[in-house]
């Protein structure tokens, strides 16, 4: 299949759900190793160009949005929707086998691999990337980004696992098995204190934070800078990689099989 064949702005939620479209494809060949599209958010924008809104109702609910956006129907597909709140947008992917808890937001353009839990109150934003097999616990926050059209979307690879209360922001990539402790915030443009390698990894507004494949993160301080920030003993919040994802790690994060 080549990716993104025949983008239509007409077509775009159908490709994006069908999974014929990405904001951002696996590219071993690109440094990252994703390559993203833009022409695919720039697709979703322009619908969003249409500002008529719509009445919509579908089962007991009622919706209004814009005209181009309408609700979807997710009865019958290769996945478990647990009742409760959660809603889908169109544009939406899932691969089978995800299990998305109530109350939770998929927006559009995300993409969620196969046998991915997505744990209540998590909200995956417009066009993030998660793959198979991860585990993002309760309350974690994936952001969203539609502009520019060439930012890269957050990203979290296989069997990643991200804690509760969590927050990716601004292009951060996950690499696979890398594990996010609860509470830890990064941004695309955060410093990351490697303990293992005893270096510092900086993400930049270009090239956004990657955090290392098997990676634990947590979160750690570090001493303000000046007299006045030591005389009163100020620190800020910083991200530590403390090792590199082992056996009892993986013990840590395990999820029933039962609970998929």
């Amino acid at each position: 299949m080549t990716p993104n064949a025949g983008l239509t702005v007409e077509s775009i939620l159908d490709d994006l759900e069908a999974g014929r479209a990405r904001a951002a494809w696996p590219d071993a060949t690109t440094a990252g190793g994703w390559r993203v599209d833009p022409r695919v958010k720039a697709a979703i924008v322009e619908r969003f160009a249409d500002r008529r809104t719509v009445d919509w109702s579908v089962g007991p609910f009622d919706f209004r949005d814009r005209a181009a956006f309408p609700p979807r129907t997710l009865a019958g597909g290769p996945w478990r929707i647990v009742p409760g709140g959660t809603a889908v947008r169109a544009g939406a992917h899932l691969e089978p086998g995800v299990v998305v808890m109530p109350p939770s937001y998929v927006n559009v353009g995300a993409w969620i691999g196969a046998d991915t839990m997505v744990d209540s109150h998590v909200l995956v934003g417009s066009c993030a990337q998660v793959g198979e097999r991860v585990h993002l616990s309760a309350g974690v926050l994936l952001g969203g980004v539609l502009e520019p059209p060439r930012a890269r979307p957050v990203i979290v690879e296989d069997d990643a696992f991200v804690g509760a209360g969590s927050a990716l922001l601004e292009g951060v990539l996950v690499a696979r098995r890398a594990v996010i402790a609860a509470g830890v915030v990064l941004t695309g443009t955060s410093r990351l204190f490697d303990l293992v390698e005893e270096r510092v990894i900086d993400g930049t507004s270009d090239d956004p934070l990657v955090v290392p494949e098997g990676a634990v993160v947590v979160s750690g301080t570090r001493p303000a800078s000046g007299p006045w920030a030591a005389s009163n003993s100020l620190s800020l919040a910083a991200a530590l990689i403390v090792k590199r994802r082992d056996a009892g790690t993986d013990a840590r994060v395990a999820l029933e099989g039962a609970l998929r």
